[in-house]
């Protein structure tokens, strides 16, 4: 410990405060010994991969409640992994073909427009294309009807509830499943409430992605894909473990670059097993407790306005952990404002939108809320 503490300062590292949350810019989570020590006692043994992932995967779907599991590394690879297998949908010379997407008829996923976001593009790594349906205001049934054809590989549910104008997720199974074109859930951010684990799986979805470097506590180099037993399947083939026989040869396909270490799939099973075993009404206590704090104490700034809110899109998700809003009213903004606090010693990240900062609890460790105080205000006597 003290050989690696000591190389962080000779590289100039500084850890950081975070009241932004589990972003994958400050690391995703912090990580608990109990899943440390997986990770290390994995990395003294070889194994059997396909082997680790078919048995982690049948251990974490039983513990979660699903048919399958595949742990990937991120819930960007999930993505990439499983509308590939949509796109395949299992057939070896289709897989082959893989990102170029040459030959394949099934090569378009549907997207609604109010769940087009940073990160849709990894829906195109695998080479198919966003057919993009509806507009900035409404999505309505008969835009999804339209958009189904035979080149629909799948329909990609964004997870960003509760969103005004969209197509809720049970319309969307049902007149998908109509035609026979699977759903696949990104709920990448969406923990807690740890109910939320199965709630698209009891829904109807085919397939549900969850990041495990969030607040599920695994390394942020982790994912997970959950859902129906044949498409989790599909999705190990494409897999970064996977060999299969091709002409003369073997080969391996789209997901050899999303390799999943034998020390992070471990860890991800015990990280995702002390997940939900948790007591997580604690944890929003916590949260609860902290974020009154911050309230309480910036309140006190004639310099600022304060209140306590759940947020909605388009903030850092989740929504369901209470965040502090801070209305500037001095010339500064939100972002001037954000700029100073990460040259602090330490450095203090939050975010900020249309003008206002935001404070999120969730990954201040106890104490650290009073650091966060104690920088705002220091910062605003200087306006």
């Amino acid at each position: 410990m003290k050989q690696s503490q000591s190389l962080l300062e000779e590289l100039g590292i500084i850890p950081v405060v975070n009241a932004a949350g589990t972003v994958t810019v400050l690391g995703g989570c912090l990580v608990h010994d109990e899943v440390l020590d997986a990770a290390r006692q994995m990395a003294k043994i070889f194994v059997d991969m396909n082997s680790l992932h078919e048995k982690i995967g049948a251990f974490v779907a039983e513990l979660v409640g699903s048919e399958a599991a595949y742990v990937t590394s991120g819930a960007a690879a999930g993505l990439v992994l499983s509308v590939g297998a949509c796109m395949a949908n299992g057939d070896a010379n289709l897989m082959h073909k893989l990102p170029c997407g040459s030959g394949i008829v099934q090569n378009e996923v549907i997207v609604q427009k109010l769940h087009r976001n940073m990160y849709d593009h990894n829906l195109e790594v695998g080479g198919a294309s966003i057919r993009e349906i509806g507009s900035k205001e409404k999505t309505s049934a008969e835009d999804l009807r339209k958009a189904i054809s035979q080149r629909t590989a799948a329909v990609v549910y964004f997870a960003y509830d509760p969103q005004n104008g969209v197509l809720q997720l049970s319309e969307v199974i049902a007149l998908s499943h109509e035609r026979g074109i699977p759903v696949i859930v990104d709920a990448a951010a969406e923990l807690p409430p740890v109910e939320n684990l199965t709630k698209y799986l009891k829904m109807g979805a085919d397939i549900v992605l969850f990041s495990g470097g969030k607040d599920i506590g695994a390394p942020n180099d982790t994912g997970v894909i959950l859902g129906k037993r044949e498409l989790v399947k599909r999705c190990m083939r494409l897999g970064p473990q996977s060999y299969e026989a091709y002409d003369t040869g073997r080969r391996v396909f789209i997901g050899r670059p999303m390799k999943t270490s034998k020390e992070d799939i471990l860890a991800f099973a015990v990280a995702i097993k002390r997940y939900i075993r948790t007591d997580h009404k604690a944890r929003l206590s916590e949260w609860e407790k902290k974020t009154d704090f911050m309230i309480d104490r910036l309140s006190k700034s004639p310099k600022i306005k304060v209140k306590k809110t759940f947020p909605g899109v388009p903030h850092n998700r989740p929504v369901s952990i209470p965040r502090v809003e801070i209305e500037i009213l001095t010339q500064k903004t939100a972002i001037e404002l954000l700029d100073a606090l990460v040259k602090l010693n330490p450095p203090v990240y939050a975010y900020a939108l249309e003008n206002k900062l935001f404070l999120n609890p969730q990954c201040l460790k106890d104490g650290e809320e009073q650091i966060v105080v104690d920088s705002l205000l220091k910062l605003l006597q200087n306006q």
